[in-house]
């Protein structure tokens, strides 16, 4: 049998679809990434136990989300949207029990934050307030692309056959420390980091980029690596 991955599912409390109801949704380009991977993919919707949720995954998808809101004050023209209380306790619940598991993780912009954020790292709540001097990151034609250099020796290199990549990019908030176990493997050419890897198994990677919507050969790679894992993670 293929891999069964869990999706984290975004949640909106504030009525935005409409008023007086709450909603969880995601986009299908991350099923349809991990099934043309070869990957089963499921929704998981915010329950009482995270374990439980995962109790049939084998690996888990922490997708693209809303803000992760900064402790300090930021200038009066900087917005925030922000995750909802309720979907970021359950995200860190469903990546506490992933780990507790052994299952691979893939984290996907938000997710990738998130994943920094739980092994002790720090972000940039706003790229263009906390590195002025940084190049554009929220590239407004969904075609655009921009150059990444990748480090050599880690997974994503070898995923990429090489040390350069270009990657879509629709983020104003970015990873400054990796935290405790990860390394950075890959940076745009300003500096501001790109992506995440466990320094060991099980397959835990972070990327800043959405390769669900990419057609590249390492956004197709990615996938494939994450699905690999997630089957060969199976009890026997």
């Amino acid at each position: 049998m293929p891999p069964r991955i869990a999706i984290s599912l975004c949640l909106d409390d504030r009525g935005r679809w409409r008023p007086g109801r709450r909603y969880q949704y995601a986009d299908l380009d991350y099923a349809r990434a991990l099934d043309d991977a070869g990957g089963v993919p499921f929704f998981v919707p915010l329950q009482g136990s995270a374990e439980q949720a995962l109790a049939a995954a084998d690996g888990l998808l922490l997708p693209g989300g809303d803000d992760l809101l900064p402790q300090q004050p930021y200038p009066a023209g900087v917005a925030f949207d922000p995750v909802p209380d309720e979907q970021l306790h359950f995200d860190r619940a469903l990546l506490a029990a992933a780990t507790g598991r052994g299952l691979p993780v893939l984290g996907i912009c938000y997710g990738m934050q998130l994943l920094a954020l739980e092994h002790g790292g720090t972000l940039h709540y706003d790229i263009e307030t906390d590195l002025p001097k940084a190049g554009p990151h929220r590239l407004g034609d969904p075609e655009a692309r921009h150059a990444i250099a990748i480090e050599a020796g880690t997974r994503l290199a070898e995923l990429a056959g090489g040390r350069e990549a270009l990657v879509n990019s629709t983020h104003h908030q970015a990873v400054a420390a990796p935290g405790e176990g990860l390394r950075v493997s890959a940076r745009a050419a300003d500096g501001v980091v790109e992506a995440l890897e466990a320094d060991s198994e099980p397959f835990r990677v972070g990327v800043q980029w959405h390769p669900e919507k990419g057609t590249g050969a390492l956004d197709r790679a990615l996938f494939r690596a994450f699905v690999a894992a997630c089957g060969d993670a199976r009890p026997s």
